[in-house]
């Protein structure tokens, strides 16, 4: 069996969930990558992270630029030469209010980053997985409970966690 540390990506690793499930999986023994759009968060999650003795790399990367999501798994192909686990978290919800008061950028600000990133990532993390030995790995895409009850007033957010669910 091989002892080697499983390697993690988290995307929104500065805080929140992402946060607490990087740390969470260095204390399993992972070494982590931390991807976000703000390195100062970054930074902040990685000295908890190595706190438990894991391994880490701080990357900013933003999920909505297929050219920086590609340099995330460059990077983490690069540095620890697989990947065991892709934890697809970026997401924002968007502004709070009725559906005919939206505007398309604030719209396609939420879809872009809720749906669009876990695809680029998703897409991204399958051609290291199935290329490496051994093959395999897993992909958790956090999706919400809004998918289910929506929120009022949260229809980007509502949409692009059904649609994350509909892409796992």
């Amino acid at each position: 069996m091989d002892s080697s540390p499983k390697i993690a990506i988290v995307t929104g690793a500065g805080s929140g969930i992402g946060k607490y499930v990087a740390i969470a999986l260095a204390q399993k023994g992972y070494s982590v990558v931390l991807a976000g759009r703000r390195k100062e968060p970054l930074e902040a999650t990685a000295l908890e992270v190595r706190q438990a003795n894991s391994k880490t790399l701080v990357v900013p990367a933003d999920v909505i630029d297929s050219a920086s999501v590609r340099a995330l798994f460059a990077k983490t192909k690069d540095t620890f030469g697989r990947l065991d686990l892709l934890f697809n978290n970026a997401g924002i919800s968007g502004p709070a209010m009725p559906l005919d008061d939206l505007t398309y950028e604030q719209w396609k600000s939420v879809v872009d980053t809720n749906l669009t990133g876990t695809f680029l990532c998703t897409q991204e993390a399958f051609k290291i997985m199935k290329s490496q030995e051994p093959r395999g790995g897993r992909i958790i895409n956090n999706g919400s409970i809004s998918a289910h009850s929506p929120r009022p007033n949260s229809a980007p957010y509502t949409a692009t966690k059904h649609g994350v669910t509909g892409l796992t």
